[in-house]
């Protein structure tokens, strides 16, 4: 369906349940946004409100409870009806500039987590009000221009990096690569994944198809990254938000908690082939609109999973069997990685105190969070803030540092400190 043809005034009698979760940020100093007001509607109707709310002091609102379509429409592609609502969200903070989301995506059974950056009042360049378009698999988007899957290496010149390497941020360029009046922006890597997945599969999927398109989405920005494919053709950008060329990216949309807590788990992750040091360029459709021989199909793995699948088994039923998932060399912007092991009640040492401290760095920003004693020691204390830290960022509360909290944490530190350092 065309974009400008869809208005989301109702929804059927037999709608079903999502749930929506705000949180914001201030762009200037990456702290929370407290007693903001997030005023709610439905797109199409935007001077109707549904709902007021105030963030707390995490910058943070409740979850709410939204009508959305039936879920068989999202995990049936036989279903023409859209299969999620649309709400416009109108944000007013003081000392910020106002702004608002229209077409934010609620799923049936689906938490959906609108994250924003409030610019402060006065900045340059503001943009107040962002339109988020249909999602792929919805509306009608231009078909991926097949590509090698595996770049040729220059003997000569600086054409790839000396390893793979998952960056801090990445450059986006927000349309075709010719469109010089199309803006670039600075996407943390982390975030332009879950955006992607969140504009390209429904969040409703098996896990494992989940799972299965994330590590082609990062396998394919990746190779990105690694051969500098648009720098070295004069570009000033990493990839594009064109389905033509790369991926479907959006300003400002939201993304899915489902998508978002498999990104953290596995965002180091690309694949490869023996003997190819690149991530591959594993490109995909739709299955259902476009059809792409030797290349995954998003509603063809969504398929595989129902069948029970598991991830490595759905990209080999497409891409072969000689396809594997690797783990990049580095990850850059963290302060130190990964002990390797989780930490949690009874643990000690170094990594101990590192993520003490890192934690109280981090709740001078975020008031609900609690300050530990940095002495190594991982003790009850440490254990509730740990779970406090987790529920402020949509991760399973465990109390447990395993892989993708402790890269959570090394991502706000590094946030909340870098701005502080230079304020």
């Amino acid at each position: 369906m065309p974009e400008n043809d869809r208005i989301n005034t109702s929804l059927p009698d037999n709608s079903a349940k999502g749930s929506l979760k705000v949180s914001l940020t201030s762009s200037l100093t990456a702290a929370p946004v407290a007693n903001a007001k997030v005023s709610i509607s439905y797109t199409g109707i935007p001077d109707s409100t549904l709902e007021e709310l105030m963030t707390d002091s995490s910058g943070q609102t409740e979850s709410l409870t939204l009508d959305a379509p039936p879920l068989e429409y999202s995990l049936d592609p036989a279903f023409d009806e859209q299969p999620y609502s649309e709400y416009t969200l109108r944000i007013e903070a003081e000392g910020y500039a106002p702004i608002s989301v229209a077409g934010a995506e609620v799923l049936a059974a689906t938490l959906s987590l609108q994250n924003l950056a409030l610019a402060p009042l006065g900045a340059e360049n503001n943009d107040s009000v962002y339109v988020i378009p249909a999602h792929t698999l919805y509306g009608e988007y231009p078909a991926k221009i097949p590509e090698e899957e595996i770049k040729p290496v220059q003997e000569s010149g600086e054409i790839v990096l000396s390893r793979v390497v998952v960056p801090e941020y990445i450059v986006v360029h927000d349309g075709s690569p010719r469109d010089s009046t199309a803006k670039n922006y600075y996407v943390k890597y982390k975030d332009y994944i879950k955006n992607v997945a969140s504009s390209e599969i429904y969040a409703t999927w098996p896990a494992a198809t989940i799972r299965a398109n994330v590590l082609a989405i990062m396998s394919f920005t990746l190779n990105r990254v690694y051969t500098e494919w648009y720098r070295n053709q004069g570009y000033d950008f990493t990839i594009t938000s064109s389905t033509a060329f790369d991926h479907k990216w959006i300003p400002n949309r939201n993304i899915f908690d489902s998508i978002s807590v498999v990104v953290d788990e596995l965002f180091a992750d690309y694949l490869s082939r023996p003997n190819v040091k690149q991530p591959i360029l594993t490109q995909y459709c739709d299955g259902r609109q476009v059809q792409c021989p030797n290349w995954m199909t998003q509603w063809g793995s969504k398929s595989l999973g129902d069948q029970g699948y598991t991830p490595i088994e759905i990209l080999r039923y497409y891409y072969g069997d000689d396809m594997y998932i690797n783990t990049a060399e580095a990850i850059s912007g963290v302060p130190a990685s990964w002990p390797g092991y989780d930490l949690s009640v009874g643990s000690s040492g170094d990594k101990v105190r590192q993520m003490q401290e890192q934690l109280n760095v981090i709740a001078g920003a975020y008031p609900a969070l609690p300050k530990v004693d940095a002495d190594g020691i991982y003790g009850t204390a440490t254990e509730n803030s740990v779970r406090k830290f987790q529920s402020i960022f949509n991760l399973p509360q465990t109390g447990v540092v395993d892989y993708k909290t402790w890269y959570k944490i090394s991502e706000i530190y590094v946030g909340v400190s870098r701005i502080a350092e230079l304020t």
